[in-house]
């Protein structure tokens, strides 16, 4: 197993020099999307037999921290693991994206959580450089915030061995943007070489959005992290109406498991020496 916008700029640079976060240590080269996990496949034909594995009779399959995916002995293929951590303010809806990614129910009232969750979701993605298809297995490990700060010990537990940091924030509250900066800096000061994503959640009410495009924009620039969106419309329904339709759901959510995987591939091959380091590719 294989381990793994803002329109006043000037505030937002004053914010992150206070954080002792300079503009240009916080910019790490991503891949381009695309470039490592082919973006499609899962809607091919050959791309539909192996979600087969994680689908039953259109419906998501749960899995326990020690359960797997059996493929056909033709099809079997090597699994990539990795422990994400999602870290956000209470109410952006960190639960709800990971049950979202799980295929489960996503809870219709909001409630912290008391503890911390682990969910197990798996992700069959076709590499782009060698054609070779890899299952990843993303272990997704969600803490309350009232948990986080009532008990010590929690934030470690959540933080170590972890591969990727999941940043939410909330596009119908203005503040768990502005707290970004913040999150990215105590989260991540240990572990620079941590995949970054950062996801914005309830993007179905961009109506009523507290946070324009444009600052969204110079985010992106200034920190140089994948920003993805996700929407809080409830997942669509088989026939009988109440059961989720777990190939839609699949779809649904397809950019973000893609996303993950891209980056946390990319990161394993720079650590493994495959590929050069961004700071090596960066201009004298």
């Amino acid at each position: 197993m294989i381990r793994g916008t803002l329109l006043l700029l000037f505030p937002l640079k004053s914010i992150m020099e206070k954080l002792g976060c300079g503009i240009s240590a916080s910019m790490a080269k991503s891949p381009a999307h695309g470039s490592v996990i082919v973006p499609d496949w899962h809607e091919t034909a050959e791309g539909k037999e192996y979600l087969t594995c994680i689908l039953r009779k259109n419906r998501r399959r749960v899995f326990g921290l020690l359960e797997r995916p059996v493929l056909p002995p033709p099809v079997a293929i090597d699994t990539a693991s990795y422990k994400i951590f999602v870290s956000g303010k209470s109410g952006v809806g960190k639960t709800a994206l990971v049950a979202k990614l799980a295929g489960l129910e996503v809870p219709v009232a909001h409630h912290e959580t008391t503890g911390i969750q682990t969910t197990v979701v798996f992700w069959p993605a076709k590499l782009q450089a060698s054609n070779r298809v890899v299952m990843f297995r993303f272990e997704f490990w969600d803490c309350g915030e009232s948990a986080l700060k009532k008990f010590d010990h929690m934030l470690p537990a959540c933080k170590e061995n972890t591969d990727a940091f999941l940043f939410l924030f909330s596009f119908t509250d203005r503040t768990s943007f502005e707290d970004l900066p913040g999150q990215l800096a105590r989260m991540t000061s240990e572990s620079p070489s941590v995949v970054k994503m950062v996801i914005g959640s309830k993007f179905d009410q961009y109506m009523h959005t507290d946070v324009p495009e444009r600052e969204l924009t110079i985010f992106r620039q200034t920190w140089g992290l994948p920003l993805l969106r996700v929407k809080s419309v409830p997942g669509r329904r088989l026939a009988d109406g109440r059961t989720l339709d777990g190939r839609a759901g699949l779809a649904d959510v397809a950019h973000v498991l893609n996303g993950l995987a891209e980056q946390l591939w990319y990161q394993d091959q720079v650590t493994a020496g495959l590929l050069p380091s961004p700071s090596e590719n960066a201009p004298g």
